[in-house]
Protein backbone atom coordinates (compact mmCIF):
# COMPACT_ATOMS: atom_id res chain seq x y z
CA UNK A 1 0.00 0.00 0.00
CA UNK A 2 1.85 3.61 -0.86
CA UNK A 3 -1.16 5.71 -0.06
CA UNK A 4 -0.19 5.00 3.51
CA UNK A 5 -0.70 7.50 7.21
CA UNK A 6 2.76 9.16 6.26
CA UNK A 7 1.67 9.92 2.56
CA UNK A 8 -1.87 11.32 3.77
CA UNK A 9 0.38 13.67 5.94
CA UNK A 10 2.57 14.68 3.13
CA UNK A 11 -0.48 15.52 0.93
CA UNK A 12 -2.58 17.11 3.64
CA UNK A 13 0.45 19.86 3.50
CA UNK A 14 0.85 19.81 -0.23
CA UNK A 15 -3.32 20.83 -0.30
CA UNK A 16 -3.14 23.06 2.85
CA UNK A 17 -0.23 25.09 0.76
CA UNK A 18 -2.45 24.94 -2.39
CA UNK A 19 -6.04 25.37 -1.32
CA UNK A 20 -6.74 26.17 1.98
CA UNK A 21 -8.82 30.23 1.89
CA UNK A 22 -9.41 28.95 -1.39
CA UNK A 23 -13.30 28.86 -2.61
CA UNK A 24 -15.33 26.38 -3.99
CA UNK A 25 -16.49 27.46 -7.45
CA UNK A 26 -17.66 24.42 -9.18
CA UNK A 27 -18.70 20.64 -8.15
CA UNK A 28 -19.09 18.13 -10.36
CA UNK A 29 -18.92 14.13 -9.68
CA UNK A 30 -17.75 12.38 -13.03
CA UNK A 31 -18.21 8.50 -11.79
CA UNK A 32 -20.14 7.18 -8.77
CA UNK A 33 -16.93 7.47 -6.31
CA UNK A 34 -15.44 10.06 -7.53
CA UNK A 35 -15.68 13.99 -7.25
CA UNK A 36 -13.83 16.82 -8.86
CA UNK A 37 -14.02 20.29 -6.80
CA UNK A 38 -12.40 23.45 -8.66
CA UNK A 39 -10.99 25.70 -6.05
CA UNK A 40 -10.14 29.20 -6.61
CA UNK A 41 -7.24 29.60 -4.55
CA UNK A 42 -4.14 32.78 -4.56
CA UNK A 43 -5.34 33.41 -8.39
CA UNK A 44 -5.29 29.87 -9.37
CA UNK A 45 -7.92 27.62 -10.73
CA UNK A 46 -7.25 24.28 -9.07
CA UNK A 47 -9.05 20.58 -9.37
CA UNK A 48 -9.14 18.46 -6.59
CA UNK A 49 -9.87 14.57 -7.30
CA UNK A 50 -11.32 13.08 -4.24
CA UNK A 51 -11.84 9.63 -4.85
CA UNK A 52 -13.42 6.58 -2.91
CA UNK A 53 -12.86 4.24 -5.37
CA UNK A 54 -12.11 0.83 -3.96
CA UNK A 55 -9.26 -0.38 -5.78
CA UNK A 56 -7.84 3.51 -6.78
CA UNK A 57 -8.50 5.61 -3.58
CA UNK A 58 -7.11 8.61 -3.48
CA UNK A 59 -6.89 12.60 -3.02
CA UNK A 60 -4.81 15.31 -5.26
CA UNK A 61 -5.06 17.95 -7.22
CA UNK A 62 -5.14 16.86 -10.92
CA UNK A 63 -4.66 18.28 -14.50
CA UNK A 64 -6.94 15.44 -15.48
CA UNK A 65 -10.45 16.47 -17.76
CA UNK A 66 -13.17 14.36 -16.73
CA UNK A 67 -16.15 13.90 -18.50
CA UNK A 68 -19.48 14.82 -16.42
CA UNK A 69 -22.64 13.32 -16.51
CA UNK A 70 -25.70 14.94 -18.36
CA UNK A 71 -27.43 14.73 -14.84
CA UNK A 72 -25.50 15.19 -11.73
CA UNK A 73 -25.86 12.50 -8.87
CA UNK A 74 -28.18 13.45 -6.08
CA UNK A 75 -24.50 13.43 -4.00
CA UNK A 76 -23.40 16.19 -6.12
CA UNK A 77 -26.29 18.05 -6.03
CA UNK A 78 -26.30 18.25 -2.46
CA UNK A 79 -22.50 19.25 -2.16
CA UNK A 80 -23.04 22.14 -4.79
CA UNK A 81 -26.02 23.55 -2.29
CA UNK A 82 -24.05 23.18 1.01
CA UNK A 83 -19.68 23.92 -0.84
CA UNK A 84 -20.40 25.71 -3.73
CA UNK A 85 -19.07 29.47 -2.70
CA UNK A 86 -17.32 28.23 0.25
CA UNK A 87 -13.80 28.92 1.75
CA UNK A 88 -11.78 26.40 2.46
CA UNK A 89 -10.61 27.65 6.19
CA UNK A 90 -8.56 24.56 6.97
CA UNK A 91 -7.38 21.71 6.01
CA UNK A 92 -5.75 18.91 8.55
CA UNK A 93 -5.40 15.17 8.79
CA UNK A 94 -6.79 13.03 11.55
CA UNK A 95 -4.18 11.97 13.92
CA UNK A 96 -1.86 10.01 11.44
CA UNK A 97 -4.69 7.99 9.53
CA UNK A 98 -5.56 8.47 6.22
CA UNK A 99 -8.32 10.63 6.72
CA UNK A 100 -8.19 14.44 5.25
CA UNK A 101 -10.83 16.95 6.52
CA UNK A 102 -11.68 20.15 5.16
CA UNK A 103 -12.95 22.74 7.44
CA UNK A 104 -14.99 24.70 4.49
CA UNK A 105 -17.49 28.08 6.00
CA UNK A 106 -20.44 29.32 3.64
CA UNK A 107 -23.41 31.07 4.10
CA UNK A 108 -27.01 28.70 3.47
CA UNK A 109 -29.99 30.42 1.74
CA UNK A 110 -31.09 33.03 4.32
CA UNK A 111 -27.49 34.27 3.98
CA UNK A 112 -26.50 33.18 7.91
CA UNK A 113 -23.14 32.00 7.89
CA UNK A 114 -22.28 28.00 8.25
CA UNK A 115 -19.65 25.32 8.83
CA UNK A 116 -19.44 22.50 6.91
CA UNK A 117 -16.69 19.46 7.00
CA UNK A 118 -16.10 17.28 4.15
CA UNK A 119 -14.26 14.52 5.49
CA UNK A 120 -12.53 12.28 2.82
CA UNK A 121 -11.42 8.62 4.10
CA UNK A 122 -8.86 7.02 2.01
CA UNK A 123 -8.81 3.61 3.39
CA UNK A 124 -8.98 0.68 0.04
CA UNK A 125 -12.81 -0.77 -0.04
CA UNK A 126 -13.64 1.00 2.60
CA UNK A 127 -12.96 4.65 1.27
CA UNK A 128 -15.31 7.06 1.67
CA UNK A 129 -16.87 10.70 1.53
CA UNK A 130 -18.45 12.23 4.33
CA UNK A 131 -20.41 15.96 4.63
CA UNK A 132 -20.76 16.61 7.86
CA UNK A 133 -22.58 19.64 9.81
CA UNK A 134 -19.71 21.28 12.10
CA UNK A 135 -21.63 22.56 14.63
CA UNK A 136 -24.40 19.23 15.13
CA UNK A 137 -21.57 17.00 14.22
CA UNK A 138 -24.43 15.17 11.97
CA UNK A 139 -23.95 13.73 8.53
CA UNK A 140 -25.85 15.48 5.97
CA UNK A 141 -25.07 12.75 3.34
CA UNK A 142 -21.99 10.07 2.11
CA UNK A 143 -20.87 9.06 -1.14
CA UNK A 144 -21.21 5.80 0.38
CA UNK A 145 -24.13 4.53 2.68
CA UNK A 146 -23.23 2.55 5.33
CA UNK A 147 -26.53 0.78 7.51
CA UNK A 148 -26.12 -0.59 11.12
CA UNK A 149 -26.32 -4.24 9.11
CA UNK A 150 -23.14 -3.69 7.17
CA UNK A 151 -21.07 -1.50 9.99
CA UNK A 152 -21.98 -2.24 13.87
CA UNK A 153 -19.22 -0.19 14.64
CA UNK A 154 -20.67 3.09 12.84
CA UNK A 155 -23.48 4.07 10.74
CA UNK A 156 -22.85 6.38 8.00
CA UNK A 157 -26.26 7.85 6.81
CA UNK A 158 -27.92 10.89 6.56
CA UNK A 159 -29.13 12.05 9.97
CA UNK A 160 -26.75 10.05 12.52
CA UNK A 161 -23.78 11.57 14.14
CA UNK A 162 -21.10 11.20 12.41
CA UNK A 163 -18.02 8.75 13.95
CA UNK A 164 -14.83 8.08 12.70
CA UNK A 165 -13.51 4.80 11.88
CA UNK A 166 -11.96 3.12 14.78
CA UNK A 167 -8.53 4.36 15.87
CA UNK A 168 -5.55 1.64 15.27
CA UNK A 169 -3.92 2.67 19.00
CA UNK A 170 -0.19 3.04 17.49
CA UNK A 171 2.69 4.86 18.22
CA UNK A 172 3.44 8.19 16.68
CA UNK A 173 5.80 7.98 14.65
CA UNK A 174 7.67 11.51 14.64
CA UNK A 175 9.39 13.56 18.24
CA UNK A 176 10.86 9.85 19.07
CA UNK A 177 14.55 8.83 19.72
CA UNK A 178 16.17 5.78 18.48
CA UNK A 179 15.30 4.36 21.90
CA UNK A 180 11.82 4.90 21.55
CA UNK A 181 11.49 3.13 18.69
CA UNK A 182 14.40 0.17 19.60
CA UNK A 183 11.93 -0.57 23.09
CA UNK A 184 8.62 -1.12 20.77
CA UNK A 185 11.04 -3.70 18.74
CA UNK A 186 11.69 -7.37 19.38
CA UNK A 187 14.88 -7.89 17.42
CA UNK A 188 14.56 -11.63 17.91
CA UNK A 189 11.02 -12.26 16.94
CA UNK A 190 8.94 -11.78 13.92
CA UNK A 191 9.82 -9.72 10.71
CA UNK A 192 11.21 -6.67 11.95
CA UNK A 193 9.32 -4.60 8.56
CA UNK A 194 6.10 -5.99 10.35
CA UNK A 195 6.54 -5.07 13.37
CA UNK A 196 7.28 -0.74 12.52
CA UNK A 197 4.08 -1.77 10.59
CA UNK A 198 2.18 -2.59 13.76
CA UNK A 199 3.54 -0.41 15.96
CA UNK A 200 3.71 2.90 14.35
CA UNK A 201 0.66 4.81 13.10
CA UNK A 202 0.93 5.87 9.60
CA UNK A 203 3.45 3.38 8.11
CA UNK A 204 2.42 0.94 5.30
CA UNK A 205 4.60 -2.46 4.53
CA UNK A 206 6.22 -1.09 1.61
CA UNK A 207 7.64 2.19 3.60
CA UNK A 208 8.95 -0.48 6.26
CA UNK A 209 10.78 -2.78 3.91
CA UNK A 210 12.56 0.39 2.96
CA UNK A 211 13.30 1.48 6.19
CA UNK A 212 14.78 -1.94 6.85
CA UNK A 213 16.63 -1.99 3.40
CA UNK A 214 18.03 0.96 4.24
CA UNK A 215 18.96 -0.32 7.78
CA UNK A 216 20.67 -3.10 6.24
CA UNK A 217 19.96 -6.46 6.77
CA UNK A 218 23.53 -7.56 8.08
CA UNK A 219 23.36 -5.07 11.15
CA UNK A 220 20.19 -4.88 12.50
CA UNK A 221 20.01 -3.03 15.55
CA UNK A 222 20.45 0.38 12.81
CA UNK A 223 16.94 -0.06 12.25
CA UNK A 224 15.80 2.76 14.89
CA UNK A 225 18.75 5.17 13.28
CA UNK A 226 16.99 4.41 9.80
CA UNK A 227 13.57 4.72 11.07
CA UNK A 228 14.34 8.34 13.33
CA UNK A 229 16.55 9.69 10.07
CA UNK A 230 14.06 8.68 7.86
CA UNK A 231 10.64 10.30 9.73
CA UNK A 232 12.69 13.27 10.59
CA UNK A 233 13.29 14.34 6.80
CA UNK A 234 9.26 13.60 6.37
CA UNK A 235 8.74 15.64 8.63
CA UNK A 236 10.46 18.51 7.58
CA UNK A 237 9.39 18.29 4.12
CA UNK A 238 12.33 16.68 3.07
CA UNK A 239 10.58 14.06 0.54
CA UNK A 240 10.97 13.11 -3.21
CA UNK A 241 8.06 12.29 -5.04
CA UNK A 242 8.84 9.03 -7.36
CA UNK A 243 7.32 6.30 -9.07
CA UNK A 244 9.54 3.25 -9.22
CA UNK A 245 8.50 0.99 -12.44
CA UNK A 246 9.68 -2.63 -11.93
CA UNK A 247 9.16 -6.01 -14.54
CA UNK A 248 5.28 -6.60 -12.94
CA UNK A 249 4.29 -3.85 -11.56
CA UNK A 250 4.56 0.26 -10.71
CA UNK A 251 5.17 1.72 -7.29
CA UNK A 252 4.73 4.84 -6.02
CA UNK A 253 5.62 6.95 -2.59
CA UNK A 254 7.19 9.78 -1.53
CA UNK A 255 10.79 9.22 -1.41
CA UNK A 256 13.13 6.09 -3.27
CA UNK A 257 12.34 3.04 -2.88
CA UNK A 258 15.82 1.75 -2.77
CA UNK A 259 14.46 -2.26 -2.10
CA UNK A 260 13.07 -2.26 -5.66
CA UNK A 261 14.87 -2.41 -8.31
CA UNK A 262 13.99 -1.06 -11.60
CA UNK A 263 13.31 3.13 -13.14
CA UNK A 264 12.89 5.57 -11.02
CA UNK A 265 10.90 8.67 -12.35
CA UNK A 266 10.37 11.78 -9.66
CA UNK A 267 8.17 14.05 -9.73
CA UNK A 268 7.64 18.08 -9.08
CA UNK A 269 4.50 17.44 -6.32
CA UNK A 270 2.78 14.35 -4.63
CA UNK A 271 -0.25 15.40 -7.05
CA UNK A 272 1.58 15.27 -10.29
CA UNK A 273 3.05 12.07 -9.31
CA UNK A 274 -0.65 10.45 -8.40
CA UNK A 275 -1.73 12.14 -11.52
CA UNK A 276 1.08 10.13 -13.67
CA UNK A 277 0.45 6.79 -11.66
CA UNK A 278 -3.21 6.42 -11.94
CA UNK A 279 -3.05 8.08 -15.39
CA UNK A 280 -5.64 5.61 -17.16
CA UNK A 281 -5.77 3.05 -14.46
CA UNK A 282 -9.32 3.63 -12.68
CA UNK A 283 -10.81 4.59 -16.64
CA UNK A 284 -9.65 0.58 -16.73
CA UNK A 285 -10.82 -0.66 -14.17
CA UNK A 286 -14.00 1.65 -15.17
CA UNK A 287 -14.14 -0.21 -18.57
CA UNK A 288 -13.50 -3.50 -17.45
CA UNK A 289 -16.71 -3.52 -15.00
CA UNK A 290 -18.79 -1.50 -17.49
CA UNK A 291 -17.23 -3.87 -20.31
CA UNK A 292 -17.44 -7.03 -18.88
CA UNK A 293 -20.59 -8.70 -20.80
CA UNK A 294 -19.20 -8.04 -24.14
CA UNK A 295 -15.58 -9.25 -23.41
CA UNK A 296 -17.24 -12.17 -22.42
CA UNK A 297 -18.94 -12.36 -25.63
CA UNK A 298 -15.88 -11.56 -28.03
CA UNK A 299 -13.97 -14.34 -25.88
CA UNK A 300 -17.02 -16.53 -26.59
CA UNK A 301 -16.97 -15.65 -30.61
CA UNK A 302 -12.98 -15.96 -30.55
CA UNK A 303 -13.55 -19.25 -28.84
CA UNK A 304 -15.97 -20.81 -30.94
CA UNK A 305 -14.31 -19.39 -34.30
CA UNK A 306 -10.98 -21.49 -32.90
CA UNK A 307 -13.18 -24.86 -33.36
CA UNK A 308 -14.37 -23.69 -36.41
CA UNK A 309 -11.32 -23.32 -38.10
CA UNK A 310 -10.01 -27.01 -36.38
CA UNK A 311 -12.97 -28.07 -37.56
CA UNK A 312 -12.84 -26.77 -41.53
CA UNK A 313 -8.68 -27.93 -41.40
CA UNK A 314 -10.69 -31.28 -40.44
CA UNK A 315 -12.72 -31.17 -43.06
CA UNK A 316 -9.84 -29.69 -45.84
CA UNK A 317 -7.83 -32.88 -45.12
CA UNK A 318 -10.78 -34.88 -45.67
CA UNK A 319 -11.61 -32.94 -48.61
CA UNK A 320 -7.74 -33.12 -49.79
CA UNK A 321 -8.07 -37.09 -50.12
CA UNK A 322 -10.42 -37.00 -52.64
CA UNK A 323 -8.25 -38.37 -55.00
CA UNK A 324 -8.09 -41.65 -52.69
CA UNK A 325 -12.50 -42.17 -52.51
CA UNK A 326 -11.69 -41.94 -56.97
CA UNK A 327 -9.15 -44.84 -56.18
CA UNK A 328 -11.11 -46.92 -54.11
CA UNK A 329 -14.58 -46.74 -56.56
CA UNK A 330 -12.29 -47.43 -59.59
CA UNK A 331 -10.36 -50.57 -58.25
CA UNK A 332 -13.80 -51.59 -56.43
CA UNK A 333 -15.58 -51.55 -60.38
CA UNK A 334 -12.94 -53.00 -61.40
CA UNK A 335 -13.39 -55.92 -58.86
CA UNK A 336 -17.03 -56.43 -58.70
CA UNK A 337 -16.88 -60.19 -59.70
CA UNK A 338 -14.53 -60.72 -56.67
CA UNK A 339 -16.76 -58.95 -53.82
CA UNK A 340 -20.29 -60.43 -52.54
CA UNK A 341 -22.68 -58.17 -50.72
CA UNK A 342 -22.17 -58.65 -46.70
CA UNK A 343 -18.21 -58.14 -47.35
CA UNK A 344 -17.07 -55.56 -44.61
CA UNK A 345 -14.00 -54.93 -46.39
CA UNK A 346 -12.28 -55.97 -49.94
CA UNK A 347 -8.47 -56.60 -50.32
CA UNK A 348 -8.15 -55.92 -54.20
CA UNK A 349 -4.92 -55.56 -56.11
CA UNK A 350 -3.83 -51.98 -56.60
CA UNK A 351 -2.89 -51.82 -60.34
CA UNK A 352 -1.52 -47.72 -60.41
CA UNK A 353 0.84 -49.30 -58.14
CA UNK A 354 4.32 -50.41 -60.36
CA UNK A 355 5.10 -52.66 -57.54
CA UNK A 356 2.09 -54.23 -57.70
CA UNK A 357 0.92 -53.85 -54.06
CA UNK A 358 -2.84 -54.35 -52.87
CA UNK A 359 -5.25 -51.72 -50.89
CA UNK A 360 -8.22 -52.72 -48.36
CA UNK A 361 -10.99 -51.14 -48.94
CA UNK A 362 -13.76 -50.59 -46.28
CA UNK A 363 -17.40 -51.64 -47.32
CA UNK A 364 -20.66 -50.98 -46.32
CA UNK A 365 -21.91 -54.83 -45.85
CA UNK A 366 -25.65 -54.16 -46.95
CA UNK A 367 -24.30 -52.14 -50.05
CA UNK A 368 -23.89 -54.11 -53.12
CA UNK A 369 -20.67 -54.17 -54.67
CA UNK A 370 -21.87 -51.39 -56.96
CA UNK A 371 -23.27 -49.77 -54.63
CA UNK A 372 -19.95 -49.54 -52.40
CA UNK A 373 -18.17 -48.18 -55.55
CA UNK A 374 -20.91 -45.51 -56.35
CA UNK A 375 -20.20 -44.36 -52.51
CA UNK A 376 -16.83 -43.46 -52.94
CA UNK A 377 -17.31 -41.82 -56.61
CA UNK A 378 -19.90 -39.88 -54.34
CA UNK A 379 -17.71 -38.32 -51.78
CA UNK A 380 -14.70 -38.25 -54.28
CA UNK A 381 -16.86 -35.41 -56.03
CA UNK A 382 -18.65 -34.23 -52.82
CA UNK A 383 -14.56 -33.39 -51.43
CA UNK A 384 -13.69 -32.11 -54.95
CA UNK A 385 -16.59 -29.60 -55.00
CA UNK A 386 -15.68 -28.46 -50.86
CA UNK A 387 -12.39 -27.78 -51.03
CA UNK A 388 -13.05 -24.30 -52.69
CA UNK A 389 -16.09 -23.75 -49.90
CA UNK A 390 -13.80 -24.65 -47.37
CA UNK A 391 -10.66 -22.71 -48.88
CA UNK A 392 -13.16 -19.58 -48.55
CA UNK A 393 -14.76 -20.32 -45.25
CA UNK A 394 -11.09 -20.57 -43.67
CA UNK A 395 -10.40 -16.97 -44.92
CA UNK A 396 -13.42 -15.68 -44.13
CA UNK A 397 -12.88 -16.89 -40.36
CA UNK A 398 -9.66 -15.98 -39.83
CA UNK A 399 -10.35 -12.38 -41.06
CA UNK A 400 -13.70 -12.93 -38.00
CA UNK A 401 -10.27 -13.72 -35.36
CA UNK A 402 -8.33 -10.69 -36.84
CA UNK A 403 -11.66 -8.25 -36.07
CA UNK A 404 -12.86 -10.05 -32.81
CA UNK A 405 -8.88 -9.60 -31.46
CA UNK A 406 -9.08 -6.36 -32.76
CA UNK A 407 -12.39 -5.53 -30.44
CA UNK A 408 -10.83 -6.97 -27.58
CA UNK A 409 -7.60 -4.95 -27.97
CA UNK A 410 -10.22 -1.88 -28.31
CA UNK A 411 -11.73 -2.49 -24.91
CA UNK A 412 -8.38 -3.14 -23.35
CA UNK A 413 -7.28 0.22 -23.88
CA UNK A 414 -11.02 1.91 -24.35
CA UNK A 415 -12.57 4.83 -21.89
CA UNK A 416 -16.20 4.34 -20.41
CA UNK A 417 -17.42 6.34 -23.16
CA UNK A 418 -16.18 4.26 -26.17
CA UNK A 419 -17.81 0.84 -24.49
CA UNK A 420 -21.29 2.30 -26.33
CA UNK A 421 -20.05 3.00 -29.81
CA UNK A 422 -18.02 -0.69 -30.02
CA UNK A 423 -21.40 -1.81 -28.11
CA UNK A 424 -23.46 -0.10 -31.18
CA UNK A 425 -21.08 -1.90 -33.72
CA UNK A 426 -21.89 -5.33 -32.52
CA UNK A 427 -25.79 -4.48 -32.43
CA UNK A 428 -24.96 -3.12 -35.63
CA UNK A 429 -22.94 -5.88 -37.38
CA UNK A 430 -25.45 -8.56 -35.65
CA UNK A 431 -23.52 -9.72 -33.06
CA UNK A 432 -25.81 -8.20 -30.27
CA UNK A 433 -29.18 -7.49 -30.21
CA UNK A 434 -30.45 -3.83 -31.15
CA UNK A 435 -32.18 -2.29 -28.29
CA UNK A 436 -35.86 -1.28 -28.85
CA UNK A 437 -36.53 2.03 -29.68
CA UNK A 438 -39.55 3.65 -28.27
CA UNK A 439 -42.10 4.61 -31.15
CA UNK A 440 -41.64 8.27 -31.77
CA UNK A 441 -38.46 8.60 -30.51
CA UNK A 442 -35.94 8.98 -33.72
CA UNK A 443 -32.21 8.28 -32.55
CA UNK A 444 -29.70 10.85 -32.55
CA UNK A 445 -26.42 10.51 -35.09
CA UNK A 446 -24.03 11.69 -33.32
CA UNK A 447 -20.70 12.00 -34.38
CA UNK A 448 -17.65 10.10 -32.66
CA UNK A 449 -14.99 11.74 -30.78
CA UNK A 450 -11.45 11.35 -31.62
CA UNK A 451 -9.04 11.96 -28.84
CA UNK A 452 -6.84 14.55 -29.58
CA UNK A 453 -2.86 15.31 -28.86
CA UNK A 454 -0.48 18.10 -29.60
CA UNK A 455 3.21 17.19 -30.56
CA UNK A 456 6.06 19.49 -28.97
CA UNK A 457 5.84 21.44 -32.10
CA UNK A 458 2.21 22.37 -31.78
CA UNK A 459 1.03 19.98 -34.55
CA UNK A 460 -2.41 18.49 -33.60
CA UNK A 461 -2.69 14.23 -33.77
CA UNK A 462 -5.80 13.04 -33.60
CA UNK A 463 -6.32 9.16 -32.52
CA UNK A 464 -9.68 6.76 -33.46
CA UNK A 465 -9.62 4.47 -30.10
CA UNK A 466 -12.22 2.07 -31.82
CA UNK A 467 -13.92 0.97 -35.39
CA UNK A 468 -16.15 3.81 -35.37
CA UNK A 469 -13.90 6.91 -34.72
CA UNK A 470 -10.74 4.83 -37.05
CA UNK A 471 -13.48 5.19 -39.87
CA UNK A 472 -14.59 8.47 -38.86
CA UNK A 473 -10.70 9.55 -38.69
CA UNK A 474 -9.39 8.00 -41.48
CA UNK A 475 -12.12 8.44 -44.31
CA UNK A 476 -13.85 11.85 -43.22
CA UNK A 477 -12.14 13.90 -40.70
CA UNK A 478 -8.22 13.66 -42.28
CA UNK A 479 -6.97 15.33 -45.30
CA UNK A 480 -5.60 13.62 -48.44
CA UNK A 481 -2.40 15.19 -47.44
CA UNK A 482 -2.63 14.30 -43.98
CA UNK A 483 -0.39 11.51 -42.57
CA UNK A 484 -1.71 8.22 -41.44
CA UNK A 485 0.02 5.75 -38.55
CA UNK A 486 -1.09 2.49 -37.89
CA UNK A 487 0.67 -0.09 -36.20
CA UNK A 488 2.47 -2.98 -38.47
CA UNK A 489 -0.16 -6.19 -38.30
CA UNK A 490 -0.55 -5.24 -34.99
CA UNK A 491 -4.43 -4.05 -33.69
CA UNK A 492 -4.48 -0.89 -32.60
CA UNK A 493 -5.81 2.54 -33.01
CA UNK A 494 -5.85 4.80 -36.28
CA UNK A 495 -3.82 7.98 -35.80
CA UNK A 496 -3.57 11.27 -37.92
CA UNK A 497 -1.20 14.22 -38.41
CA UNK A 498 -3.20 17.10 -39.44
CA UNK A 499 -0.41 18.37 -41.31
CA UNK A 500 1.02 17.97 -44.50
CA UNK A 501 5.14 18.18 -43.84
CA UNK A 502 5.15 17.21 -40.16
CA UNK A 503 8.87 17.23 -38.61
CA UNK A 504 10.18 13.49 -37.32
CA UNK A 505 9.96 14.77 -33.98
CA UNK A 506 5.82 14.85 -34.75
CA UNK A 507 5.92 11.56 -36.71
CA UNK A 508 7.90 10.02 -33.98
CA UNK A 509 5.39 11.03 -31.06
CA UNK A 510 2.28 10.33 -33.15
CA UNK A 511 3.74 6.59 -34.06
CA UNK A 512 4.30 6.50 -30.00
CA UNK A 513 0.75 7.22 -29.53
CA UNK A 514 -0.33 4.46 -32.11
CA UNK A 515 1.93 1.83 -30.72
CA UNK A 516 0.45 3.14 -27.04
CA UNK A 517 -2.66 2.17 -27.82
CA UNK A 518 -2.29 -0.95 -29.46
CA UNK A 519 -2.18 -4.73 -28.54
CA UNK A 520 1.58 -3.67 -28.25
CA UNK A 521 1.57 -1.86 -25.50
CA UNK A 522 3.96 -3.53 -23.42
CA UNK A 523 6.18 -4.45 -25.88
CA UNK A 524 9.86 -2.74 -26.45
CA UNK A 525 9.97 -2.12 -29.81
CA UNK A 526 7.20 -1.25 -31.64
CA UNK A 527 6.75 -0.82 -35.68
CA UNK A 528 4.68 1.54 -36.45
CA UNK A 529 4.00 2.46 -40.60
CA UNK A 530 2.59 5.75 -41.96
CA UNK A 531 1.90 7.14 -44.82
CA UNK A 532 -0.42 9.61 -46.52
CA UNK A 533 -4.14 9.33 -46.35
CA UNK A 534 -4.47 9.06 -49.65
CA UNK A 535 -2.76 5.61 -49.84
CA UNK A 536 -5.23 4.52 -47.68
CA UNK A 537 -8.43 2.45 -48.57
CA UNK A 538 -11.32 0.72 -47.07
CA UNK A 539 -12.24 -2.51 -49.14
CA UNK A 540 -15.60 -2.86 -50.41
CA UNK A 541 -17.49 -5.15 -47.92
CA UNK A 542 -14.93 -5.53 -45.29
CA UNK A 543 -15.22 -5.15 -41.77
CA UNK A 544 -15.83 -1.53 -39.72
CA UNK A 545 -12.29 -0.37 -39.02
CA UNK A 546 -10.57 -2.21 -41.55
CA UNK A 547 -7.93 -0.86 -44.36
CA UNK A 548 -5.55 -1.34 -46.83
CA UNK A 549 -2.93 1.01 -47.61
CA UNK A 550 0.49 1.33 -49.33
CA UNK A 551 3.83 3.86 -49.89
CA UNK A 552 4.58 3.57 -46.44
CA UNK A 553 7.19 4.19 -44.14
CA UNK A 554 8.33 2.00 -40.73
CA UNK A 555 9.61 3.62 -37.29
CA UNK A 556 9.88 2.00 -34.74
CA UNK A 557 9.26 3.07 -31.09
CA UNK A 558 8.82 2.13 -27.42
CA UNK A 559 5.71 2.58 -25.91
CA UNK A 560 5.65 5.41 -23.41
CA UNK A 561 3.05 6.50 -21.13
CA UNK A 562 4.51 9.53 -19.97
CA UNK A 563 4.73 10.84 -23.33
CA UNK A 564 1.80 10.08 -24.37
CA UNK A 565 0.30 11.74 -20.95
CA UNK A 566 2.18 14.78 -21.98
CA UNK A 567 1.22 15.20 -25.66
CA UNK A 568 -2.65 15.26 -24.67
CA UNK A 569 -4.68 18.02 -25.21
Amino acid sequence: MSFDGIFTYAMAKELQEKLENGRVSKIYQPYKNELILQVRAGGNNHKLLISAHPSYARIHLTEESYENPSSPPMFCMLLRKHLEGSVIEKIEQKDMERIIIFKLKGRNELGDITYKELIAEIMGRHSNLVLVDSEKQVILDSIKHLPPAVNSYRTVLPGHPYIYPPAQHKTEPFALSAEDVARKLDFFGSKLDQQLVQQFAGISPLLAKEIIHRAGLANRVTVPEAFINMMSGLQQNEWKPVMTITENKEAFYLTDLTHLKGESKAFPSLSALLDRYYFGKADRDRVKQQGSDLERFLQNELKKNKAKIKKLHKSLQDAEDADKYQLYGELLTANLYAIQRGDKQAEVLNYYDEEGGTVTITLHPQKTPSENAQSYFGKYQKAKKSVAHIEEQLKLTDEEMIYLDNLLQQIESASPGDLEEIREELQEGGYLKKKAVKKGKKQKNVLPVLEQYQASDGTQILVGKNNKQNEYLTTRAAARDDLWLHTKDIPGSHVVIKSKTPSEESILEAANIAAYYSKARSSGSVPVDFTLVRHVKKPSGSKPGFVIYDHQQTVFVTPDADLVKRLKK
